[in-house]
């Protein structure tokens, strides 16, 4: 297995046969918007392969201002691979990675009180996952429109400077972030309007 940044036509693949199937309308970025990120400097797809084959991904996004934090965006196995363990393997691909370099912040849906049970369970079954992945809890947010539990993996130098990083990695454009989100605030609907 090899885990490496994918080329734009890979991206494309991606997007059309894996992105689009597996998050709902609400939570994908278009991938106009995504290719932009990439040309800016501020996004990366890294892709585990066998060989030709995608098995599973990561999606990080920075800031240029905040170099010791990366944002895992999307973390995904490809539908014929899921619950084989390969989640876990890219988040310790990713740990190994960036180690010594970057704090990790990954968002997680939270359970909604009162919402759906079987969602419910579902929500409280990732967030454990990244927390038997090592990841800590650090605070809620509110993004596309959902509430989320925010962890993160390494050093994440306070919860000021995460909070900041946070931020930033979104940018001042992005009117559907708050971070943190308060336990009576509403997130504000997605960005890009689905």
């Amino acid at each position: 297995m090899e885990f490496r940044g994918m080329n734009e036509p890979e991206i494309r693949d991606w997007y059309d046969r894996e992105f689009v199937k597996t998050f709902p309308p609400n939570e994908q970025k278009p991938l106009d918007f995504i290719l932009e990120l990439i040309a800016g400097g501020q996004y990366t797809l890294l892709g585990l392969y066998d060989g030709p084959a995608l098995l599973g991904y990561a999606t990080l996004q920075t800031h240029p201002g905040h170099p010791g934090y990366i944002l895992l965006d999307y973390l995904g196995v490809t539908t014929a691979r899921r619950n084989g363990g390969l989640g876990a393997h890219i988040l310790s691909l990713l740990e190994k990675k960036y180690r010594e370099t970057a704090c990790i912040i990954v968002e997680a849906e939270s359970p909604v009180p009162g919402g759906d049970e079987a969602e419910n369970a579902l929500r409280g079954r990732r967030i454990g996952f990244y927390e038997r992945c090592g990841l800590r809890r650090a605070y809620e947010m509110g993004a596309c429109g959902i509430r989320c539990q925010v962890l993160t993996l390494g050093e994440s130098g306070g919860p000021d400077a995460l909070m900041a990083a946070h931020r930033a990695i979104y940018g001042p454009g992005r009117s559907d972030i708050t971070v943190p989100l308060g336990p009576d605030e509403v997130p504000a609907p997605a960005h890009w309007g689905k």
